[in-house]
């Protein structure tokens, strides 16, 4: 039977994962891809730190460039994480001729353009399937299993840190910060947790999932990102008043010229799939020409579910060696010549739903002031709710609009924010509801 060496860059968390599985699963595996994966090296600087994987003796080394420099080595996995060594780590392996499977979401968003082609220009595969979503098929599914339909939008729960938040919040009444932190004491958030609640890490995400789908080059840079931290009970209360849950979603719709890109707190109504996906579970739903709507569901992060996204990969790579079928799938959906640089619409000029709380001073006239602001602005209220929970000598005055613009909306808010009858920054959620009225 065939070998395949395997050099796994990176014995941290999700490196141990794939340790794990490629030494307990040797025979499954072997059964099911037709080859023999002998995982030659783990390279890391630490030999020291008991991972629980007993590995082989001589496997484990500190010396990353004898993977990539090893003639024997077949594929290389990049486990360490950044956009520093693992790029040049991941190029140099490029370069030798070597397929290369990575997690690393952050680096193929922004300098995954450069990547495909290189992998491109020296005939190896980039495999890339546990850079979003985790276990969840995700890539797989856009550029296999969808290749017939055209994706004319995607909307997802890709963060889990961001839902087991908001879920702790929605559940218990607990405010950001209490969430937050205990988040970070069962390990589901960082110390810094900054790429997480401030959609960063979704964004990473979203920029290679707009590839994928729309065959345009990773864009990063255009798309709208905004977190969750300034989200409260109150808010939660009073979404769930209206039919709504409030979840971060990553939004991508094709508007034919451009594409709609955005990241941020949304309430969707209460028979959305997506509003019952609770705790650390991550999903996201495809809106496809043919196949109608899908909806992948899983662990979107952790050791063992991006360890089998990893492992995965490497099957894929593997049978392709062993029936010599070289780049079988393209690497971004489509074929490099045919990859476009389609633009991302700027946010201010998309078109939806709102939820505006005002911190309104308890005096007569203060309504029809904010209402006429915004129906200056062509902002037009589909309901209006003045709550008596005083606080600080303001009340929250609560408005659900019909489908108006951004950079309509965002203009009136500021002229809003400026009267001395409004004590505080106005809080602007969006609303994707489908079932509502224009």
């Amino acid at each position: 039977m065939k070998k395949i060496n395997i050099g796994l860059l990176g014995f941290g968390t999700v490196g141990t994962g794939v340790a794990r599985i490629l030494l307990e699963e040797r025979d499954l595996l072997r059964a099911r891809a037709g080859v023999d994966l002998n995982l030659k090296y783990v390279a890391d600087i630490d030999l020291t730190t008991d991972r629980g994987v007993a590995l082989p003796a001589g496997v484990l080394i500190d010396d990353a460039q004898r993977v990539i420099h090893d003639p024997e080595v077949d594929i290389v996995l990049e486990m360490i994480g950044g956009k520093g060594i693992a790029k040049d780590m991941m190029l140099a392996a490029i370069r030798k001729g070597k397929h290369v499977v990575t997690a690393n979401k952050a680096l193929l968003a922004s300098h995954g353009n450069e990547i495909v082609r290189e992998a491109s220009e020296n005939g190896v595969n980039l495999a890339f399937e546990a850079s979003t979503g985790g276990c969840m098929p995700v890539i797989k599914t856009l550029r296999e299993s969808l290749v017939g339909n055209r994706i004319s939008g995607m909307i997802g729960i890709l963060n889990g840190t961001c839902n087991y938040i908001l879920t702790k919040i929605s559940d218990e009444g607990c405010p950001f910060a209490e969430a937050l932190a205990e988040a970070q004491t069962k390990g589901y958030a960082e110390a810094d947790p900054t790429l997480d609640v401030e959609g960063l890490d979704t964004a990473h995400k979203l920029a290679i999932l707009n590839s994928l789908a729309y065959g345009m080059e990773i864009n990063l840079n255009d798309i709208y990102v905004e977190g969750i931290p300034r989200i409260t009970p109150m808010d939660i209360e009073f979404a769930s008043e209206f039919g709504y849950r409030i979840k971060l979603l990553a939004i991508s719709k094709d508007k034919g010229e451009a594409i709609e890109a955005r990241i941020h707190p949304t309430m969707i109504p209460f028979d959305n799939l997506l509003s019952n996906v609770n705790g650390t579970v991550n999903a996201i739903t495809f809106s496809c020409s043919a196949a109608d709507d899908i909806l992948l569901y899983g662990r979107g992060a952790g050791m063992m579910p991006t360890a089998s996204a990893v492992v995965a990969d490497i099957v894929d790579l593997a049978r392709n060696m062993l029936s010599c079928a070289g780049v079988r799938v393209p690497m971004l959906s489509c074929q490099m010549e045919n990859i476009k640089d389609i633009p991302i619409m700027p946010v201010e000029d998309i078109k939806t739903h709102y939820y505006f709380r005002f911190a309104a001073l308890d005096r007569p006239g203060v309504l029809s002031k904010i209402a006429g602001i915004l129906g200056n602005h062509q902002i037009s209220i589909k309901s209006v709710h003045q709550k008596g929970r005083k606080t600080d000598g303001a009340v929250p005055i609560v408005m659900l609009t019909h489908r108006a613009v951004e950079k309509s909306v965002s203009q009136a808010l500021s002229k809003i924010t400026a009267l001395d009858v409004v004590a505080d920054k106005p809080i602007l959620i969006r609303i994707e509801d489908d079932d509502r009225e224009e």
